[in-house]
């Protein structure tokens, strides 16, 4: 089973829409029982709150269900729970190294651009932008190059 954890700064808008986003392309191709997904936060700020509004509307709009999710913080234990630790951006990213503080010895923490030909890029923070289209656009993109990679591992 692979175990991939969706990680950003508070855990409503850009990790629960990748969570949610991965879940159904799994679903879809008929894997759920090869994958467990999750997402967390790097800070507490919106612990127990739900996904944002505008990701749960990005979701519908785009047909796809909206994980039934509370936010929650990160936890230090979970870097030798999953195979894949996955930040939307560079603070994300520093952030959590910071929670592990392990220096991520077994390379399991990074973007999820980083699966796609934009190496290194960053996704937008929605609550700040607004722009749910273009964060939805770039989860998808990151998502579906996450998966093929993950498929090798099958």
């Amino acid at each position: 089973m692979i175990k991939i954890l969706f990680v950003c700064h508070g855990n409503i808008c850009r990790s629960t829409m990748s969570q949610s986003v991965f879940q159904h392309m799994v679903d879809q191709a008929g894997l759920s029982d090869e994958f467990y997904i999750d997402s967390a936060a790097t800070s507490r700020e919106e612990i127990g709150n739900p996904p944002h509004h505008g990701t749960q509307r990005k979701l519908r709009q785009a047909g796809i269900p909206c994980v039934p999710h509370r936010a929650r913080q990160m936890r230090k234990d979970e870097y030798d729970q999953f195979d894949y630790i996955i930040g939307m951006d560079t603070w994300n990213i520093r952030n959590i190294n910071r929670i592990i503080g392990n220096g991520d010895p077994d390379g399991r923490v990074c973007k999820l651009l980083d699966f796609t030909d934009r190496r290194g890029a960053d996704i937008a923070d929605p609550w700040y932008t607004g722009n749910f289209d273009e964060t939805y656009r770039d989860v998808k993109e990151g998502c579906e190059a996450l998966l093929q990679d993950c498929l090798l591992r099958l």
